[in-house]
C-alpha cells in the first residue's frame, strides 16, 4: 500500500510549492494529499482502474504525477524542486514555529538547509537579527530542536494505526490465517509508537511468514523465522509478525499487547497465586489452564477485563481485582463536536458544510469556535466579523444544532482578547494560549479559568508531538480552579496535541474536573480525528459521564445557557 509514499511525496511538493509561492497550486496538492491519506483502500486501485480522477480534488495533472509515484517510487517534478531549493524541509518543518515561509527566508538569509544549519545559527543568534523572528522565537526553536530530536523514530499513532489496520486486512485474506489482531502500543492507543505487531492464527506459519516479507510495501525484511519476520516499510517504520496456535492465541495477544509494566506486574501477580504467566499461556503445577483468550486469563487470575488502553500499571491491575474499572467512554458515545473552525478564519469549509458533515457522522449539535481578533496569523475575527457569522447561523436552515462561539486568546496577562459584551452574547466560549511567554503561564492560564463568560480550556498544555513540550503549569492547581468553577477541559483530538493527555486526564478525574472531546476540526477530514481523542480519554480513565459531548442536546443546552 503506497498511500503514504503518495501522500507524502504531494506534502513535500506542496512545501517547496509555498517556497514559490504558488498559493493556488499548494492548495490543490495539499488537497489531494489528504484525499489518498484518509483512503480506507490502496490508491493503486484507482490507479489500475484509470480512476484517479475520480477522487476529491485529484484532476488530470495531479493524477499523472501519482501514477509516475506509484511506478517509479519517485517524482520528478519534486526532484526539480528540491535541486532549486537543496533543503532538507522534513527536518526543518518538524520545528515549532517554523514554516515554509520561514524556511525561504532562512535559507536566503542565512543559506540553512538542515537542521545543524539551523542549530548553528540559532546558538550564534544570528536568527534573532532577521525580520519576524527576534530573541524569543530564536530561544523557542533551539528548545524546539532539542525536543525534536529526543523523539526520532516515533510515529503519531494517527499515522501508524492506518498502516497497521492496512497490513492486518491484507493477512486477514489469506486462506490460511484464522485471525490476525494488532497489538502492542497501536492497541494500547499509545499517542505515538516505535513500530508495528500483528499476531495471527495460523495452520501454515511458514506460509504466513513467506506471504508477509513478500509484501509490495516491504522495503527490506529485517529477520525471517519459522515463526516471526520483520519487514522495514518503504516509509522506513519497522512491521513484526508473530504466528501462533489457536490455542495459545489469547495469551500471545495479552503479552504482546503490553506494556511492560503491566506484564510484570501480571506475572507478579500469578507467581504470588503459585502459578505461572507467559506468551503461551496460564500454567499452574505445569499444567496450561487459560490460553485461548484474554478474558479466560484474566479470570484465571481473579481480575475483571482489562482494556488495552488501561494496561500501564497505573492501578488497573488493582482495581480490576476488585471489579471496579470504569465503564470507559467510547466513540459511540459522542453527541457532538464543540470546537470548529470555518472560512471565517484559518478554516477550508462553510459554516453550513461542516453541519451537514456533522449530521452524517450521527452528531446532534456542534459549536463553531473560530479563532479571535489577536491571532492574525489565523485570520482571527474582529466584532464586525464575528456578528456577521452570528448572523449567518441564525439565517442557516440546519438539523444540527450549531452553537455560537469562539476560541478566544488568552493574552500574557491572562485577559481574553474579545470584550465582554461580545463574549456575552456568544453560548460558548474557548479560552486557549497560543502564545507562550516568560511570565507565569500558570497564573495567566488561572485568569482565564476565573473570568465568567469562559466555558471551556483548550488545549490546556499547549504541547504538540514531535514539536514542542508542554508549558510549564501547575496543573493541580488548575485542575482545582477548573472544577471550582465548573471550567470544561478541552481533549482534544487533533492527533498532534492529544491535549490534555492520558495521565493529566487521570490526574484531573480526581478533582472531578469534566472534558469535552473535540476535534479542533479546519478542515472536514479532521472531524474523522475524534476517534484519537476517544483513545486518549480512554487512556485516561474517562466515563462517558465525565465528557461534556456525550450529553444529549437538551442536557448540553443547560451547560451553555
Amino acid at each position: 500500500m503506497k498511500n503514504a509514499l503518495v501522500a507524502k511525496t504531494l506534502n513535500r511538493v506542496a512545501d517547496f510549492l509555498e517556497l514559490k509561492e504558488e498559493t493556488f497550486r499548494v492548495k490543490a496538492y495539499r488537497r489531494a494529499a489528504h484525499t489518498i491519506q484518509l483512503l480506507p483502500i490502496d490508491i493503486e486501485e484507482y490507479a489500475k482502474k484509470r480512476k484517479l480522477t475520480d477522487l476529491p480534488g485529484i484532476g488530470e495533472n495531479i493524477a499523472k504525477k501519482i501514477e509516475e509515484i506509484l511506478k517509479t517510487g519517485r517524482l520528478s517534478y519534486l526532484e526539480k524542486l528540491e535541486k532549486e531549493y537543496p533543503i532538507d524541509m522534513d527536518s526543518l518543518l518538524a520545528i515549532e514555529g517554523i514554516g515554509p515561509k520561514t524556511i525561504k527566508i532562512l535559507y536566503e538569509k542565512l543559506k540553512i538547509k538542515n537542521l545543524q544549519d539551523l542549530e548553528y545559527h540559532a546558538k550564534r543568534h544570528n536568527l534573532r537579527k532577521i525580520e519576524g523572528i527576534g530573541e524569543r522565537k530564536e530561544e523557542r526553536i533551539l528548545q524546539s530542536i532539542k525536543f525534536v530530536r529526543s523523539t526520532l523514530g516515533r510515529r503519531l499513532l494517527a499515522y501508524a494505526e492506518p498502516i497497521a489496520q492496512y497490513i492486518k486486512s491484507l493477512l486477514e485474506e489469506r486462506p490460511e490465517i484464522e485471525r490476525a489482531e494488532i497489538a502492542g502500543s497501536i492497541r494500547r492507543g499509545k499517542e505515538t509508537i516505535g513500530d508495528i505487531d500483528i499476531l495471527t492464527i495460523t495452520e501454515n506459519p511458514e506460509e504466513t511468514i513467506n506471504y508477509f516479507t513478500s509484501l509490495e510495501m516491504a522495503e527490506e525484511t529485517v529477520a525471517k523465522g519459522s515463526k516471526k519476520a520483520i519487514i522495514r516499510l518503504e516509509d522506513g517504520i519497522e512491521c513484526e509478525l508473530r504466528t501462533f496456535t489457536r490455542e495459545e492465541f489469547g495469551a500471545a495477544l495479552l503479552y504482546f499487547t503490553g506494556s511492560m509494566e503491566f506484564n510484570i506486574e501480571l506475572r507478579r501477580m500469578a507467581r504470588s497465586k503459585s502459578m505461572k504467566l507467559n506468551e503461551y499461556g496460564l500454567y499452574k503445577d505445569k499444567k496450561r489452564i487459560a490460553s485461548k483468550t484474554e478474558e479466560e486469563i484474566f479470570k484465571s487470575l481473579g481480575l475483571s477485563y482489562i482494556e488495552p488502553e488501561l494496561r500501564e500499571n497505573n492501578g488497573e491491575i488493582e482495581a480490576a481485582a476488585e471489579d471496579s474499572l470504569p465503564n470507559l467512554v467510547s466513540e459511540e458515545d459522542i453527541r457532538g463536536d464543540l470546537h470548529i473552525h470555518t472560512i471565517w478564519s484559518d478554516g477550508t469549509e462553510t459554516i453550513e458544510t461542516i453541519a451537514k458533515a456533522a449530521q452524517s457522522l450521527g452528531y446532534e449539535y456542534i459549536a463553531i469556535t473560530d479563532h479571535s481578533s489577536s491571532l492574525k496569523i489565523a485570520g482571527g475575527l474582529d466584532e464586525e466579523k464575528l456578528q456577521g457569522q452570528i448572523e449567518e447561523i441564525d439565517s442557516l436552515d440546519l438539523k444540527v444544532c450549531v452553537f455560537k462561539g469562539i476560541e478566544a486568546n488568552i493574552r500574557l496577562d491572562g485577559e481574553l482578547d474579545v470584550p465582554d459584551d461580545i463574549l456575552s452574547k456568544l453560548d460558548i466560549v474557548i479560552a486557549s494560549i497560543h502564545s507562550p511567554g516568560r511570565e507565569d503561564m500558570t497564573e495567566r492560564m488561572l485568569a482565564a479559568i476565573e473570568n465568567k463568560h469562559v466555558h471551556m480550556i483548550g488545549h490546556p498544555t499547549g504541547r504538540k508531538l514531535f514539536k514542542r513540550d508542554e508549558y510549564p503549569l501547575d496543573l493541580d492547581m488548575i485542575f482545582e480552579e477548573a472544577e471550582k468553577t465548573g471550567t470544561i477541559l478541552e481533549i482534544n483530538a487533533n492527533p498532534i496535541r492529544l491535549d490534555l493527555r492520558d495521565i493529566y486526564i487521570k490526574r484531573a478525574l480526581e478533582y472531578n474536573c469534566k472534558f469535552a472531546i473535540n476535534t479542533d476540526a479546519h478542515r472536514l477530514p479532521d472531524l474523522h480525528n475524534m476517534r484519537w481523542g476517544v483513545k486518549t480519554a480512554r487512556r485516561g480513565w474517562a466515563t462517558p459521564s465525565d465528557i461534556i459531548n456525550t450529553l444529549k442536546i437538551d442536557k448540553i443546552k443547560r451547560i451553555f445557557g
